[in-house]
């Protein structure tokens, strides 16, 4: 039996994952869990799965929750969320905390000795260094949860690292893949939020149709595969069928397929290093029909540069880059800018900045703060 305790219960990946444990009692056991705001759903999650400990990073909704749940304690706060990641029954930590928030109890599970699946990409592309330090210094192994990062791990399983020539993620290219700057120019927040392929939060689905998740995602495979970013490339995949491939020196190359289901790659990270039996339905690629690949429109989208450029830069521009992210894609969801002021946002921020190039924790969180108030200047400058 496998405990696990999953910070971030209430999002996408963290449901998802609750989905593939009440399939599996016989396997996995919630010893606790963490959410953010959603008292509804947690307290159903409370009721379903009964943790151990219990915390909500928004001590309102805290308050709230203890009013429903009589003679539960409840924490509260990051202290409360620290609490859970490092809880001393937990095997197992799922990390799936949207944003910078996800930082700090990342690094308290891995200090802490536990094996973490790792779906918060903002944590590594944040302090991609410190994290992966800190996992090798507490022999702590962290397990990819999103799936092109599942996918690249379960090709090299087994492979010799220093035969990869490079690692390719696919992008299903969100919802624009096809349209033109100047429609880009209308876009609303509802649209933006309509994924062809995959069901995820708010804030990764603008990532998405930006590509600047897939940016992160090329600053998270550079740490957790240890490759520099000339090795990690981008394709757009809309089929979202192959979820990553390797390309190997001798230029044959491994790809994993499976149809979009975040179970998937969550079912594999838990019950790893075996499998579960179909998590996910199967592949039917007769009806599937083809698959079609094409490079990313950098001028179109230009997040994906952007990402490229902050982890050749290193140090603290990528926790600038994904401040200003949050900052801009957050605006947008209100309405305050455009679409297309996104990466504007992001572009000003960064090119402000004095990059710390030997930061530690502490020079990565002032990095993301100074961001975050940089970029609301920004904001202002734009707003519709």
């Amino acid at each position: 039996m496998k405990n696990i305790a999953i910070l971030g219960s209430t999002g996408s990946i963290g449901r998802n994952t609750l989905d593939v444990i009440a399939q599996n009692r016989d396997r996995f056991r919630v010893t606790a869990l963490a959410a953010g705001s959603n008292i509804d759903l947690f307290e159903q999650q409370i009721k379903i799965f009964s943790p151990g400990l219990i915390a909500v990073a928004d001590k309102d909704a805290a308050s709230a929750l203890r009013k429903r749940l009589k003679g539960v304690e409840i924490l509260s706060g990051e202290e409360g969320i620290n609490r859970v990641a490092a809880h001393e029954e937990a095997d197992f930590v799922i990390s799936a905390i949207v944003g910078s928030a996800g930082l700090l109890p990342t690094i308290t599970a891995i200090k802490a000795g536990k094996t973490v699946g790792i779906a918060n990409k903002e944590a590594l592309v944040m302090a991609g260094d410190i994290v992966m330090k800190e996992a090798k210094k507490n022999k702590v192994k962290i397990l990819p949860v999103d799936s092109e990062h599942s996918a690249v791990a379960q090709c090299i399983e087994g492979q010799n690292s220093s035969e990869i020539r490079r690692i390719i993620l696919t992008a299903s290219g969100g919802p624009f893949v096809d349209r033109t700057k100047k429609d880009l120019h209308h876009i609303k927040a509802k649209d933006a939020l309509k994924h062809p392929n995959w069901s995820m939060g708010r804030k990764i689905t603008i990532d998405s149709a930006t590509l600047m998740n897939k940016g992160l995602e090329v600053i998270e495979a550079c740490w957790l595969f240890d490759l520099p970013p000339e090795k990690v490339d981008v394709l757009i995949h809309p089929q979202s069928i192959i979820h990553s491939l390797v390309e190997f020196k001798d230029r044959s190359c491994l790809a994993q397929m499976s149809m979009p289901d975040m179970r998937g790659p969550i079912s594999y990270a838990l019950s790893y290093p075996e499998r579960l039996a179909e998590p996910i339905p199967g592949l039917e690629l007769e009806k599937i029909g083809s698959l079609t690949f094409r490079k990313p429109d950098h001028d179109l989208f230009p997040c994906l540069s952007y990402a490229y450029e902050a982890i050749k830069t290193g140090g603290t521009a990528p926790a600038v880059l994904n401040a200003a992210n949050e900052i801009a894609v957050h605006a947008f969801l209100a309405d305050a800018v455009g679409f297309n002021d996104i990466p504007v946002v992001i572009k000003k921020t960064v090119e402000s900045h004095t990059v710390n190039t030997a930061p530690d924790l502490a020079d990565v969180l002032e990095a993301d703060r100074w961001a975050r108030e940089k970029a609301v200047l920004y904001v202002k400058e734009l707003g519709i």
